[in-house]
């Protein structure tokens, strides 16, 4: 059997494309670059959805928090050999009233979950890998999307690698910053969707990042 890898994340895992409102393909998407440069040995699982938090219920939309779902989607996918965990982004959002340590908070309480779940995981043992998303550029403030995202989230993004790093260390888990790896964008749309070349860049430090642990 192919090692299982589950890509949980929001719309940057879903592939948004920014230019049109609607989504990479699979020769751009780095969950299907990421299976490209693994190759055949392994399966590599695109669960993403627009708008998903770690852990917030949104009072605008239905089933956005991640810590809902992440059970279902783990035992569906069984057996798991890694998780990769890419979200915060969304959790930045004025509404939720989160500051960057209590989302690194709703990321914690994600991944004690994830190792709770104990019958989803190869040979029982759990393997996540946390991912802090790019950045959300500060010119947001002025792109329409800052109507719906409200104050501060840039700000708050800016913060999430440190609160990240620290939450990996305290729980076990392999750790990579996409701001280390990415260098093109966010996009100059809505200044936090990956650009196409932001996904081919992250599907290689990905690749090469899990090529270490599995």
């Amino acid at each position: 059997m192919k090692k299982h890898i589950v890509c949980y994340g929001d719309s940057n895992t879903h592939g948004y494309r920014a230019s049109d409102n609607g989504r990479f393909d699979e020769s751009q998407r780095w969950p299907c670059l990421l299976q490209q440069r693994l190759g055949g040995d392994y399966l590599i699982i695109e669960e993403g959805l627009s708008g998903r938090t770690t852990c917030f219920d949104d009072p605008l939309f239905e089933g956005l928090s991640g810590l809902d779902y992440l059970y279902p989607c783990l035992m569906s996918h069984e057996p798991v050999d890694l998780l990769v965990i890419m979200l915060g982004t969304n959790d930045t959002k004025e509404r939720f009233g989160a500051s960057a340590a209590c989302i690194a908070l709703g990321l914690k309480r994600l991944v004690e979950k994830a190792k709770a779940s104990a019958d989803c995981w190869r040979d029982g043992k759990p393997n996540i890998l946390v991912v802090t998303p790019q950045n959300i550029g500060r010119a947001y403030a002025q792109s329409e999307v800052a109507e719906t995202m409200g104050r501060g989230c840039a700000e708050k993004s800016e913060g999430l690698a440190e609160e990240y790093r620290k939450i990996a260390e305290l729980t076990g888990c392999h750790y990579l910053d996409a701001n280390e790896v990415v260098t093109d964008g966010p996009n100059d749309i809505d200044y936090m969707h990956l650009t196409g070349e932001g996904h081919r860049q992250l599907a290689e430090a990905l690749a090469l990042r899990i090529a270490e642990i599995l």
